[in-house]
């Protein structure tokens, strides 16, 4: 065992299990730190997941406290700046899981090479991933760019693979303190407060992580591939925010769904297979976290128009299931996948608002942002992304809503001054020709833009390119 301290950078790893860093350290150490560094210009544009972390921190922190762990946070305004102060110190090991963004990545290069340089000991271990991204290739090397023979081939790899027997992390004797300068997670509060409403909906913590999975496996898995689609029912897991902060992790959730015999199981893997894929995707082509992925869409013919923009975001276009989706969103910090198509869908086509900015929206606004599933996502829906839905595809708001929401449930809950009127006309109030139900321009706004005028404009600015 090493006599120096055990530091373990803590990013996206809020658990105990499947922890391969915290694991190591503990293993190799009688004396473990843990830090968490805090920029605050990163969440300043991530207002969402700053609430999360920051309950995440605290939760986080009473459970390494019965393992003799502290775990303390560095506010600091890079990343580089902390590492070089720090390099200066010699009496210490540190581990760290990998994140799977290009700027992580790279910057576990630099990392890297200054340890081996400083000859401090250092060990990275694979993060919240079933396969390293690099890992999974067609014959001739290159990397995938359609998701199907993509998971198939990512599946059968991980699925072949001798499974580990899981390890446990190792009760120290004494705990200790290493930097002067941690503060505590109450100091890491923004001013704006839209998103302390997000206590009563959501606790993040590893318990509730594998509670959550429980229970969808339990009670929703067998109908997911259906009942997923209709916002208004509860037929997805709503383990998102728990993935992205390592809540849990996806090799659990693997371990969870392979025990189960049910139609919904490949379903609901695959949906964890398009996030490795995405992962794949912006780190074996980097430019298209800045642009598109397709080229010829750099050319696209984009408008500007703060009015729609703002209308979007506050959920009050006219549209009533991609407005339930905005309000949704603020409320919750949350949206239903199938309404996040139908909303991105009429931002970037029946509004031709470039993409970019419903990414940015997303990225402040999300719990369970991810870079690699928000750009792709996004892209997906414009039509530029690998594997993309074609141009032509422009979700038509009335029917959708009509189809997966038809008895306008899911907008009634969100839209509540809708409530009155009769599900004939709920995604199409306009349509209501009764004042004393609903005052069009008064009580709900008139649409926006006319979907059909919309969606011609669209697909004759598309096919220009």
């Amino acid at each position: 065992m090493l006599r120096n301290i055990g530091l373990v950078w803590l990013r996206d790893d809020f658990r105990l299990k499947k922890n391969l860093a915290l694991i190591e350290a503990t293993k190799n150490h009688q004396q473990v730190v843990v830090f968490f560094l805090y920029k605050k210009k990163k969440f300043e544009n991530q207002e969402a997941q700053n609430w999360w972390v920051r309950r995440s921190l605290e939760e986080f922190k009473k459970k390494l406290i019965y393992f003799n762990i502290n775990l303390e946070i560095i506010k600091t305004e890079t990343y580089k700046s902390f590492f070089d102060h720090l390099f200066l110190k010699k009496n210490f090991s540190i581990y760290w899981n990998r994140v799977y963004e290009p700027d992580y990545i790279k910057f576990d290069q630099y990392l890297s090479k200054n340890l081996r340089e400083k000859k401090i000991k250092f060990n990275i271990f694979k993060g919240n991933i079933l396969n390293e991204y690099h890992e999974v290739k067609k014959n001739d090397g290159s990397p995938f760019k359609v998701f199907t023979p993509y998971w198939r081939n990512a599946e059968k790899f991980y699925s072949e693979k001798i499974p580990k027997k899981d390890k446990n992390i190792k009760k120290l004797k004494t705990k200790i303190s290493f930097f002067k300068n941690s503060i505590n997670e109450s100091e890491l509060a923004l001013k704006n407060n839209w998103s302390n409403k997000f206590k009563e909906i959501w606790f993040p913590s590893e318990e509730r992580a594998l509670i959550e999975l429980k229970k969808f496996l339990k009670a929703r898995i067998s109908n997911y591939s259906e009942s997923r689609n209709f916002p208004y029912t509860l037929g997805t897991s709503k383990l998102s925010p728990f993935i992205k902060h390592g809540q849990i992790h996806v090799e659990t959730i693997w371990e969870e769904c392979i025990k189960l015999k049910n139609a919904g199981v490949g379903k609901f893997l695959a949906e964890i297979g398009w996030r490795e894929f995405n992962h794949s995707l912006i780190n074996h082509f980097s430019y298209m976290l800045k642009g598109n992925y397709s080229k010829k869409f750099d050319n696209f013919p984009w408008e500007k128009n703060s009015k729609f923009f703002k209308a979007w975001k506050q959920g009050l276009t006219g549209y009533p299931i991609v407005d339930a989706g905005m309000r949704e969103l603020y409320s919750t910090g949350w949206m239903h996948n199938r309404v996040r198509m139908i909303v991105g869908s009429f931002l970037v086509k029946h509004l031709l608002i470039n993409w970019k900015e419903g990414e940015k929206y997303f990225k402040n606004s999300l719990l369970d942002y991810n870079e690699a599933n928000n750009v792709s996502g996004w892209q997906w829906v414009a039509g530029c992304g690998a594997d993309a839905a074609p141009y032509f595809r422009i979700f038509n708001p009335i029917l959708q809503g009509e189809k997966f929401d038809k008895d306008g449930e899911y907008v009634k809950k969100w839209v509540p001054e809708l409530k009155k009127v009769p599900k004939k006309f709920i995604h199409k109030p306009w349509e209501l020709k009764d004042v004393n139900i609903l005052k069009l321009g008064f009580d709900y706004p008139l649409p926006i833009v006319n979907h059909e005028q919309a969606r011609s404009k669209a697909l004759s600015a598309f096919k220009k390119i």
